[in-house]
């Protein structure tokens, strides 16, 4: 009877094996949410750029009125919804946002706070942003098919990473040092020049690739979130959830006069807010949900208040999404997954290193199809 291998070198072998062929069932996949990623890292700063129509001259006139951004809305739009408007600071435009999701339309019109003139109209389903954002969550497939494999692509990419360092982290500082320098001399193999290339920005990528990676899962699977808001000791609901009215309609102030008051009421209660995001009831037993972001840029801080529509009491959902600062560790561990996905968290720094992360990320699977390859070719040329 044959001695079985040590422990260590057996789990090496299932590594390989593990790296090699998830690796090339994923490598197409991340190849192309790294490559998309690139392109929409500074997507916000992008469409900022040039965009005169998102600011206004301050004017000594009261805002529209809710009810009547609506109203003007509609009517370039008469047969869409109306997701939400966000109103900003004395010279920022309403923003009225139009989503429905089959078949998807998507559109943003800008208006003149004080006069309601139509500033601009945006399709945000058109456009190379567009396009690469629908690379980066579809694959440019039917959404049943490609949102499935953007997920489950990116999560078995986490197992791919942590194979590739089963196989190649260092095994102490002075070998760190050597696995990190890249020795080339005129002898050196094409082959092994691939290998290095693809060994050493797999360990310096590691952390990054990683945070990306369990932060996609997270945003893309939603039972992987489930787990992560448990093991980080969740107690709350992970869903978001739009509560229903604690009250009846009686008329006395009418639904429409008691939307319209809550705008200026916000403003003046919280007056640090960057904009507000008021989505309208969709039924008349549902409460009012305002979006209060207090950042530009990122989402994680935001408030999500909830009022009865009929009487504008504030209702607290038994959801992470609430107020931010009633948040616990675990809440937070949610909220900050698609900021830090994108390194918006840490600003215009974070943009940066997800950029270069991003664009460095998608040499991996190229380099790794390139060394099977070779190593196939050899094995061939020898038999």
């Amino acid at each position: 009877m044959k001695n079985k291998p040590p422990l260590k070198q057996r789990i090496k072998k299932v590594a390989r094996k593990v790296h090699l062929f998830l690796g090339l069932a994923t490598g197409l996949i991340v190849f192309i949410l790294a490559l998309t990623g690139v392109c929409l890292s500074f997507q916000d700063e992008i469409r900022d750029f040039g965009a005169d129509y998102k600011t206004v001259p301050k004017e000594s006139k009261p805002f529209l009125t809710a009810s009547e951004v609506k109203e003007i809305a509609q009517t370039i739009f008469p047969d869409k919804a109306i997701h939400g408007s966000v109103f900003g600071k004395a010279t920022d435009a309403i923003e009225v946002i139009f989503y429905e999701a089959e078949p998807e339309f998507y559109y943003k019109v800008y208006l003149n706070p004080y006069s309601g003139a139509v500033l601009h109209k945006e399709d945000c389903l058109s456009g190379f942003l567009a396009f690469a954002l629908q690379g980066h969550k579809t694959l440019w497939l039917p959404k049943s098919i490609g949102a499935v494999l953007v997920s489950y692509g990116t999560f078995l990419f986490l197992i791919v990473l942590v194979s590739g360092l089963l196989l190649w982290w260092p095994k102490n500082k002075r070998h760190f040092k050597q696995t990190l320098q890249v020795k080339w001399t005129k002898r050196t193999s094409l082959k092994k020049k691939i290998i290095q290339i693809h060994t050493i920005l797999g360990v310096y990528l590691s952390l990054f690739a990683l945070i990306i990676g369990i932060t996609g899962s997270i945003i893309g699977l939603n039972w992987f979130y489930f787990i992560v808001f448990k093991a980080v000791g969740g107690s709350k609901a992970p869903q978001f959830i739009i509560p229903n009215n604690i009250s009846t309609p009686n008329g006395n102030p009418s639904d429409t006069i008691a939307l319209d008051q809550l705008i200026p009421q916000i403003k003046k209660d919280i007056p640090n807010y960057q904009n507000l995001e008021l989505h309208y009831p969709e039924t008349d037993s549902t409460a009012i949900y305002v979006e209060v972001s207090y950042s530009q840029g990122v989402y994680y801080d935001s408030d999500y208040r909830f009022y009865d529509q009929h009487t504008l009491q504030e209702i607290k959902p038994n959801s992470i999404y609430g107020i931010y600062k009633d948040s616990d560790f675990a809440d937070k561990t949610i909220r900050i997954a698609y900021d830090t996905h994108v390194g918006a968290i840490l600003g215009l720094f974070g943009k940066i290193i997800v950029f270069l992360a991003s664009f460095l990320i998608s040499i991996l699977p190229v380099t790794g199809l390139l060394i099977w390859w070779k190593r196939k070719k050899d094995i061939a040329e020898r038999v």
